[in-house]
């Protein structure tokens, strides 16, 4: 099958991030144009390595080029790694070989902006970490904002709660104002956040699923989802009490930029908060009957989460 969406994914490479990158560059439909990397889950040197790691894993057969981007964030101050959910090296302590490929020259913010204008209306970009390559990327050429086919993000929440206050997620929290410059620029715009990554969840049958099932090609692949998600399966079972399972975050926001159907998809103004304290980072929904607080973003609210996961695992499969 021939590949019929060109992809640019932009992740601060953690445990999610890499399911969401091995789900990318297996699936027929996706012809992935280069992967970004930022801060966030763990510092964008680890997280540009992992990428590069992931990649050779993989084996893709042809070039993805990496970019390393921002290791922090516009204003604020860079938190760390986030060692509880993602392990010390950002995969769950997995180990896998080394990668001999080299990032590119160009920053990730300077790659954006090559690619779009280079491929106005073709390139769909998949944020699944802070959005401080974008917001640089929109200072350096405003322009591109209308050149992406879709911007589809992991991040944010309307009515689910917060995952790092209870209003607030990671991503948004991480850099409020990177995700500000996002929200008030002109990219069409989808937010897949919380309200329906916490109700898509990949379980321990599913892997044994895989062990059963996926080709003999894909056994280092299978080894390293076990190794990985060992540390990412006991922080959601201490945080949520969710019974040997974790939430596909960052894998459903690749999903959903290929297969819309996945989900229920409202629009509502909206806008980031940028203060400080619980509700640094908030998307602020105006849902009021004549709405004018910030400008019209699509939003997922609800999920068909077995024919996602369904989805990403026959990637595998």
């Amino acid at each position: 099958m021939t590949a019929t969406h060109r992809m640019i994914i932009d992740a601060d490479t953690g445990i999610d991030d890499a399911l969401a990158i091995l789900y990318a560059i297996y699936a027929k439909e996706i012809q992935l144009e280069g992967i970004t990397t930022t801060f966030g889950n763990t510092d964008v040197e680890q997280a540009t390595d992992n990428t590069l790691r992931l990649i050779k894993l993989c084996n893709p057969g042809y070039e993805i080029p990496v970019a390393k981007g921002a290791a922090g964030p516009l204003k604020r101050d860079y938190e760390g790694p986030v060692v509880a959910v993602h392990g010390h090296n950002g995969i769950g302590d997995a180990i896998i070989p080394k990668s001999e490929q080299q990032p590119l020259a160009m920053s990730a913010a300077e790659f954006l902006v090559s690619k779009a204008n280079e491929n106005p209306g073709e390139i769909t970009l998949v944020m699944v970490g802070r959005m401080t390559n974008l917001a640089l990327a929109l200072q350096l050429d405003p322009s591109i904002a209308g050149k992406f086919k879709k911007v589809v993000i992991m991040g944010g929440t309307v009515l689910a709660p917060g995952n790092v206050t209870p209003v607030s997620e990671a991503n948004l929290w991480g850099d409020p104002e990177a995700a500000a410059v996002v929200f008030e620029s002109d990219v069409p715009l989808t937010v897949v956040g919380l309200d329906v990554t916490m109700k898509t969840r990949l379980t321990y049958e599913h892997l044994h699923l895989l062990d059963r099932q996926a080709p003999a090609e894909h056994k280092q692949l299978v080894q390293f989802l076990h190794d990985s998600l060992r540390v990412y399966f006991n922080f959601y079972r201490e945080s949520n009490y969710f019974a040997e399972s974790c939430p596909l975050h960052d894998p459903l926001a690749v999903l959903v930029a290929i297969n819309p159907s996945l989900v229920q998809i409202q629009t509502f103004k909206a806008t980031i908060d940028c203060g400080n304290g619980a509700t640094a980072g908030m998307i602020v929904t105006d849902r009021r009957a004549r709405a004018s607080l910030g400008r019209d973003v699509q939003f997922c609210m609800e999920v068909d989460a077995d024919r996602a996961v369904g989805q990403m695992l026959s990637a595998w499969l």
